[in-house]
């Protein structure tokens, strides 16, 4: 009963703990936050009905497409310079998108390219082909002067010790480049745009475009630090892609914010109590305490420590860099370095908040039910380790398979990940038929029948058999011994009589 009583205590304690952090995370995200992105997609990337399709962003498929979206759509969504019923805005010469959203400073356009001879042409087409430009590398990355050489937009930038690299859909890209910014006006935009377009700014060479601005919302204090990028792969055509990340920056406004600082304040000292009763525990318990899976969770949440470090460090960089980086409102503002760390912030914290909720599991592990499931999953875990190889060695060759078949012709096989992932929604039933069967008439079929014949049928089939054997095995040793369930319920009767007398 002593020990049950103290699991009790500190399940409570644990609840008053879960609870603020819930509070934390869950006030640093908002619904303003999606519908923020929604707008702004839908302003960027997708074209109006009055628009050629093929001046919209996702269908940009060339260069001469860039070069349509850039003078059309994105400075049409950049420069909002009359009311709905063409009166003329007076905003200081500010743009302010969709009426509320102030455009920080200005947007930077960059490009990255290869060097010509970058890749190896077959000795019996070197009489038609004396060009030759490879994919996207570091080692490729083509850092000299062209064009007409007097601007910025014609000369290398190196890459910004701040800026992170970009993982786009065809290569990871430096921060570096060729880059330019848009003047405070659409007509000189409009001009800027057109002289690239004609001086040949996109090369052959050039491997990925980034468009990057960032806005701010006063009435919603957020912002709104958007990247839109096209990727010119070896192959030629181009692949679109875009980030939008709705961030809150500035986290102490409101009065509520500064309720959140108060919960921050007592999440710190909850992870300070956990980090000497962890270290107490470890020098008790030494080896035997990392023979516990609970105890390794304990540790996993102790990850809250770099959360509470990276917090204070993003505040302190936000309060220097924000005067420095809206000081000059005709350069880019680089909020894009802190979006990006922000968001891996959250990142950091959902995955600390999942944790948090799988605790709970450990103080309620003496109620019957709990303890039943745990003892059928450690007395079949040998089991299921020893089916998880058979089941992988076939799920892998299935998708090598599929890979090499279907790869080069469905989207769903094009890499071996995609091949990884298909396979799991073969096995929910989220699948299209049609589109293997028509790359393989023969092997598409066949692939397809055998696949859910042995997975889903056989293996999944065994391993589901595996647990509830297990599970019956378990359930009959513990209808013989007794029940604790009217032992838990008194101390539970106990504890309420007692905190109601104190009420009283």
């Amino acid at each position: 009963e002593l020990e049950l009583k103290t699991t009790l205590r500190e399940l409570v304690v644990y609840i008053v703990f879960l609870t603020d952090l819930s509070i934390l995370t869950f006030g640093m995200v908002s619904t303003d936050m999606y519908y923020l992105n929604k707008v702004m997609s839908h302003l960027f990337l997708e074209p109006s009905s009055s628009e050629d399709d093929r001046s919209g962003f996702r269908s940009i498929g060339s260069r001469a497409d860039f070069w349509r979206f850039a003078e059309g759509p994105l400075l049409d969504g950049l420069y909002w310079e009359k009311w709905y019923n063409n009166t003329t805005l007076t905003l200081q010469n500010n743009s302010h998108i969709y009426y509320e959203n102030l455009l920080l400073g200005v947007a930077q356009i960059r490009q990255l390219k290869v060097r010509n001879n970058t890749c190896s042409i077959y000795p019996y087409f070197h009489h038609f082909l004396e060009d030759c430009y490879s994919e996207y590398r570091s080692r490729a990355e083509d850092r000299s002067d062209f064009g007409l050489r007097n601007e910025s937009e014609w000369k290398y930038t190196s890459a910004s010790s701040l800026s992170p690299w970009y993982w786009g859909s065809m290569g990871l890209y430096s921060s570096g480049g060729y880059m330019f910014t848009l003047p405070k006006s659409k007509q000189e935009s409009v001009e800027k745009l057109m002289f690239l377009r004609q001086n040949s700014w996109l090369t052959r060479g050039t491997r990925v475009v980034f468009i990057d601005f960032s806005t701010y919302n006063a009435n919603i204090n957020l912002f709104c630090i958007i990247k839109l990028v096209v990727e010119f792969p070896a192959t030629g055509g181009a692949v679109t892609s875009s980030h939008i990340y709705s961030v809150k920056l500035l986290r102490y406004v409101t009065y509520y914010d500064y309720f959140l600082a108060s919960c921050e304040i007592t999440f710190c000292l909850f992870i300070i109590t956990f980090i000497i009763q962890e270290a107490i525990k470890i020098v008790k318990l030494k080896k035997e305490y990392f023979r516990s899976a609970w105890n390794w969770l304990d540790l996993l949440l102790l990850v809250s420590i770099f959360a509470i470090a990276f917090n204070i460090y993003c505040t302190v960089e936000v309060s220097l860099l924000m005067e420095e980086l809206l000081s000059d409102a005709h350069v880019y503002p680089d909020f894009y370095f802190l979006a990006f760390w922000q968001v891996l912030y959250n990142n950091m914290i959902a995955v600390n908040i999942f944790f948090a909720w799988i605790k709970i599991l450990k103080y309620v592990s003496f109620n019957k039910t709990m303890t039943q499931l745990s003892s059928t999953l450690s007395r079949c875990a040998k089991d299921i380790i020893g089916f998880a190889i058979m089941f992988f060695i076939i799920f892998f060759a299935y998708a090598q398979l599929g890979y090499l078949v279907f790869g080069s012709q469905v989207e769903e096989f094009s890499t071996f990940q995609n091949c990884i992932f298909t396979q799991f929604r073969i096995v929910l039933g989220d699948f299209n038929f049609e589109t293997i069967e028509a790359t393989n008439r023969i092997l598409g079929p066949i692939y397809f029948i055998t696949f859910v014949f042995f997975v889903f049928f056989v293996l999944l089939n065994m391993f589901l058999a595996i647990i509830n054997d297990t599970y019956s095995e378990v359930k009959a040793d513990f209808e013989v011994i007794p029940s604790q369930e009217l032992q838990i319920r008194d101390l539970f009767r106990q504890v309420s009589k007692h905190f109601c007398n104190y009420l009283i």
